[in-house]
């Protein structure tokens, strides 16, 4: 028992990134997440994300386990269940009885079919919040809603990929990872607490409807009121920012830095730190619409400064310049090592590993680590015994019947971490 949510119970039959962060992120701060799969209880495995390259080594050359697998499904417990049989469907309803949230990332209708509908889940549980994460949503023009999604195909539906890149003929530029599907993770989790509190006010759960496209959609600062407002369609600016300046990326001699001045103070500073002189740029809308100049002059003033020096004089002058950080400065970051968004925890296919740490921070309630990401059904047993009390002859009896399954390494599996990582 740790972290702020803990207590809370969640149920996890997500896949492929979004869904399943939603949960770990919720296990990051002391959830108990029940992560569900389905057959094949084997590569190629029903959750892909299992199999997303890079893939680590094992104790064993034939065991290896993806890097994003490691990281986004930490914290877990898994049980290998075979939703489309009567017996496992008992088992997944029984679940849902002992949960607070269920997060769920199939495309819409999924689970009608099983028998398992939104209407059947509250007939165990009333108080059940229901989180369905999809590309385009629960409801809507029918075409759309069964359309595949990925966080790609989020980044163009919403909108944010014709924001991303250099001008036409340009083509746009997707997110260097899967920002959409990170993002939507968090809205999920989110919206997965706000059901909850709700549900403890009032006795009754509720579903939430999260869809891809519009938690980008939604984030994308006042692009619908330009257009509504004044009939703006926004293109792309490249490095620039359509509506602030000096807000930039610049060259430095040892690499690249950012410049952000877009207040009046903030302009002043910087202006007398390179030495411009022109009084007609202290007017913002001025100097929007005539950039050149102040670009020229910083271009010139960084080129020949490292970025030590540079972000030193932001420091000095009250100015925001930070260098563009790669991962290899980012893990000898003295700042990154201090604050410890770094953490080591024991992965049980790969052994020890070292990756990103938690975050928000608490003060009374820490966040953290306390198991890797599991092998698939590795915690049948524990699941099935402890949380449902179901007894041995019955727990042998579905697995005889391949109603759970496991995949446990071929090799000696690493155990559980000595001690409880946090920040």
């Amino acid at each position: 028992m740790y972290g702020p949510l803990a207590g809370l119970r969640v149920l996890d039959s997500a896949r492929f990134v979004a869904g399943p962060w939603a949960a770990t992120y919720l296990g990051e701060f002391g959830a108990r997440v029940i992560h569900l799969e389905g057959p094949p209880f084997a590569p190629p495995y029903a959750d892909a994300t299992r199999t997303l390259r890079p893939l680590l080594p094992g104790s064993n050359p034939d065991d290896q386990v993806s890097e994003s697998w490691v990281q986004y499904s930490r914290n877990k417990l898994s049980l290998g269940l075979d939703l489309r049989v009567p017996a496992g469907r008992d088992v997944f309803l029984d679940l849902v009885r002992e949960s607070d949230i269920w997060v769920e990332s199939s495309r819409p209708g999924t689970y009608d079919r099983l028998r398992l509908s939104d209407s059947d889940v509250w007939s165990a549980n009333p108080r059940l919040t229901i989180v369905h994460v999809s590309g385009h949503g629960q409801s809507g023009e029918p075409e759309r809603v069964r359309a595949p999604s990925y966080d790609l195909t989020a980044q163009a539906y919403s909108g944010f990929l014709s924001l991303q890149g250099e001008p036409e003929p340009e083509a746009p530029m997707r997110s260097g990872t899967a920002l959409n599907d990170t993002v939507t993770g968090l809205a999920a989790a989110m919206g997965g607490l706000m059901g909850y509190f709700a549900a403890e006010r009032s006795g009754r759960g509720q579903s939430v409807d999260v869809a891809q496209y519009e938690i980008f959609f939604v984030l994308l600062e006042n692009l619908a009121l330009d257009y509504f407002l004044r009939g703006v369609v926004r293109g792309r600016h490249g490095r620039a920012h359509p509506r602030l300046h000096p807000y930039d990326v610049h060259r430095a001699a040892d690499g690249w830095i950012v410049v952000a001045a877009p207040t009046p103070d903030a302009w002043g500073a910087l202006r007398d730190l390179i030495g411009f002189r022109d009084p007609a740029f202290d007017d913002r809308d001025y100097r929007l619409a005539h950039r050149e100049p102040v670009d020229a002059a910083l271009a010139e003033f960084c080129r020949t400064r490292s970025r030590d020096e540079l972000e030193q004089l932001g420091r000095d002058h009250d100015i925001a310049i930070t260098r563009v950080m790669g991962i290899d400065e980012i893990a000898r970051d003295p700042h990154y090592q201090a604050r410890g968004m770094f953490l080591e925890w024991d992965d049980p296919v790969a052994g020890r590993v070292k990756g990103a740490g938690v975050a928000p921070r608490f003060s009374a309630t820490p966040g953290g680590v306390w198991r890797g990401a599991p092998w698939l059904g590795q915690d049948n047993s524990r699941v099935l015994s402890e949380i449902l009390r179901y007894s041995p002859e019955r727990i042998a009896e579905l697995n005889r019947e391949g109603v759970i399954g496991a995949h446990p390494p071929t090799g000696p599996p690493h155990g559980e971490p000595a001690a409880f990582s946090r920040p």
